[in-house]
């Protein structure tokens, strides 16, 4: 690549693809690389990454975590003490014991899946599989009836594809999906106040700690960070790890033989894969980084899939290890933020990777290319997978 490449770093369509060979040249370049479509200062390397996350105090959360929107009232948009007073209660959803408990039922879901697929010898992999087991999971946690589960998958891609974009249709689909899923999330919150089950909103509505307690209007953006952060991140991780493997079929036999690889192959697909393409940082004052010099107010873009492949830190890092160890990737961000459900995200993805491996050895791609992937800024990944295998007969399980 001779000269600067095109970058976008708000745009859509620039990550809608594989932009590889661009954040490897802002690396080696531009480390802190000033965008100027975008307004913001995209921070490429590991280390910086790193360093930006360790450093709540001069690069603030409550400035949004999007560079488009401004800050909404969700955790994640916070700084301490905001942020740790709301994250105490919303983790009560997450304890060990809760997550650990959500295996057999992670696995009676991918069963299910495969049930319905499994007989006809192929299957889109993306469309229906790896899509739906993260968002039934969230969906019963969030006290959504199994038959509204299209519905809630509807709203949830609406949300992310039109992050980044400009076409008027994706901007009023993802409009009309946050008003869907509000109206019908406060109906779920009335029920569980008066009537409690064993889910999350459950929790979530009646959660205590030291005297706090979450509103209606928090709970809404609460969950909704649960929707788009449990169900889009961890499908393209399922589908972007199960690709690299197939597309290897050396690394495909090594996992079937040697199951005790299945962390590891998680933990490379979480770096691979990066989901979440990036999250902005407001300076809170004058700084310099790397010779560059950013003012009080501006706006910063950690970009995960740039630190992920960070030449200085991961060895060889433009291939994918299923041994590779240490893996400290940067996939569930880093530092206060720290992805609250990254405990359920690696469970199911053990446990889908293993059943897949149980129930269907031999698949393989019905096309070699990358698949396509879906344009957002945001969260993105495959789009779709034609996979082959051989028939087989279902196992009979509720999905």
């Amino acid at each position: 690549m001779v000269g600067q490449p095109d970058i976008a770093l708000v745009s859509g369509d620039f990550w809608g693809r594989n932009p590889h060979e661009e954040l490897a040249w802002l690396r080696r370049n531009d480390p802190v690389h000033w965008d100027e479509a975008g307004s913001v200062w995209g921070i490429t390397t590991y280390a910086d990454v790193r360093a930006v996350s360790k450093q709540p105090e001069l690069f603030s959360n409550a400035g949004g975590i999007r560079p488009d929107t401004g800050p909404i009232p969700m955790m994640i948009d916070m700084d301490d003490p905001e942020h740790w007073r709301r994250r105490k209660l919303v983790n009560r959803g997450f304890t060990p014991a809760r997550v650990r408990a959500q295996a057999d039922r992670i696995r009676e879901v991918v069963d299910g899946l495969i049930d319905a697929v499994c007989e006809k010898g192929e299957c889109d992999f993306v469309a229906d599989i790896a899509a739906w087991l993260p968002l039934v999971i969230i969906g019963d946690a969030l006290g959504v009836e199994p038959e509204d589960h299209p519905t809630l998958l509807k709203w949830s891609d609406d949300l992310m594809r039109g992050q980044g974009q400009t076409d008027e249709s994706l901007v009023l689909a993802m409009m009309g999906a946050f008003e869907g899923y509000t109206s019908y999330i406060d109906g779920v919150i009335e029920d569980r106040a008066t009537c409690p089950r064993d889910d999350l909103m459950s929790v979530l509505v009646h959660a205590e700690v030291d005297g706090d307690k979450l509103d209606k209007d928090e709970i809404v953006h609460e969950s909704l960070l649960i929707l788009i952060g449990g169900d889009e991140t961890t499908r393209h991780v399922i589908t972007g790890g199960l690709y690299q493997l197939l597309a290897d079929p050396q690394q495909w036999d090594r996992v079937l033989a040697d199951r005790s690889l299945v962390p590891s192959v998680v933990e490379e697909a979480l770096r691979w894969v990066s989901p979440i393409k990036n999250m902005a940082r407001t300076a809170t004052r004058d700084v310099e980084l790397h010779g560059k010099q950013i003012h009080e107010g501006d706006t910063l873009l950690l970009l995960y899939p740039s630190a992920n492949r960070d030449e200085d830190h991961f060895p060889d890092p433009f291939r994918f290890d299923s041994t590779r160890t240490p893996n400290d990737h940067v996939a569930f961000g880093f530092g206060p933020h720290f992805c609250l459900g990254a405990a359920l995200a690696r469970l199911e993805l053990e446990v889908s990777l293993t059943t897949v491996l149980d129930r269907l050895p031999d698949i393989r791609l019905v096309d070699d290319a990358e698949p396509p992937h879906r344009p957002a800024n945001f969260i993105s990944g495959y789009e779709s997978m034609p996979v082959r295998f051989a028939p087989t007969a279902p196992i009979g399980v509720r999905g």
